[in-house]
C-alpha cells in the first residue's frame, strides 16, 4: 500500500541539498532516525524507490526531509534526486514504507559522512527537545568541502553539542583532514561510556567500526546504518 505526499515547500540549504516539506498524511508515524522509501509520482518513475530520512520530529505537523542531489552520471544514482530538487509546492510523491536501524540508544558520539548525517538530525533535535541540552554528545561530521556541510548553523546552536567538522578535499581549509582516523576518534570517544553512531557509505562504516573497536568500544555500542 502506498501513500501520496503533497509538497509544501522546497528550500535550498546548500548548493546541492534541499529541505523538502510535505503535508503529513493522517495517521503517519515514525521515530527519529527512520527513513522512508519514496518515489516520484510520475509515469515511469513510480517503481523507482529511494530511501530518504525524515528530519522532522514525530509530533511535527509537517513531514520534512533533507535530500542531496546527485549528478545523473554518479555511480549508483539515476537522477531521482535531481528531479526532486525541481519539484514545486503542490507536486506529489509516493511513500511506500518506513524503515531504519538507527535508534537513540543513549548519549555518545555521532559520526557522519556527507548525507549520512540525516538520521542524526531528528535524533539530536528530539534529544534536545526532551532535555534542553545535548551535553555529553558529540557530532563528528566529514564532508568533501566546507560548502557541503549540512545544517552547520543549526548544529552549532544546539546547546551542549560538541561539533568537529572535517573536510577531506580542501587542503587550505582549517577543517582539512584526509580522513577520520583512530587518533581523532581517541580525542572524542570515551570507550567505556559512549554509544557510537555511524552513518555513511559502506567503506566508511567498515573503516570506522574497525577503528572504534581498536580503541576499545564494545561492538554492542556501535550503531551503524549504510547511506549511499
Amino acid at each position: 500500500m502506498t501513500t501520496t505526499l503533497t509538497i509544501r515547500a522546497v528550500e535550498a540549504i546548500t548548493h546541492d541539498t534541499q529541505r523538502v516539506t510535505f503535508d503529513k498524511p493522517d495517521g503517519f508515524r515514525h521515530v527519529p532516525g527512520q527513513a522512508a522509501h519514496i518515489a516520484l509520482d510520475k509515469d515511469g518513475w513510480r517503481d523507482v524507490w529511494k530511501s530518504f530520512t525524515m528530519t522532522s520530529l514525530p509530533e511535527d505537523e509537517a513531514l520534512e526531509f533533507v535530500i542531496k542531489s546527485y549528478p545523473e552520471e554518479a555511480e549508483g544514482h539515476d537522477g531521482v534526486s535531481q528531479r526532486i530538487a525541481r519539484l514545486q509546492p503542490g507536486d506529489t510523491m509516493v511513500l511506500k514504507d518506513v524503515w531504519g536501524a538507527i535508534d537513540d540508544e543513549g548519549d555518545g558520539v555521532f559520526i557522519a559522512g556527507g548525507a549520512g548525517v540525516t538520521p542524526f538530525i531528528a535524533i539530536l533535535r528530539e534529544k534536545l527537545e526532551k532535555t534542553g541540552s545535548l551535553k555529553g554528545n558529540t557530532l563528528i561530521f566529514s564532508n568533501k568541502a566546507e560548502r557541503d556541510i549540512l545544517l552547520r548553523d543549526e548544529f552549532d546552536k544546539m546547546p551542549g553539542l560538541q561539533t568537529r567538522y572535517i573536510v577531506t578535499d580542501e587542503p587550505d581549509s582549517p577543517l582539512y583532514r584526509d580522513r577520520i582516523d583512530e587518533a581523532l576518534l581517541k580525542e572524542y570517544v570515551e570507550p567505556s561510556r559512549d554509544t557510537c553512531y555511524v552513518c555513511g557509505p559502506p567503506p566508511m562504516l567498515d573503516d570506522i567500526s574497525k577503528q572504534l573497536k581498536q580503541i576499545g568500544v564494545p561492538e554492542q555500542r556501535i550503531v551503524m546504518e549504510q547511506f549511499d
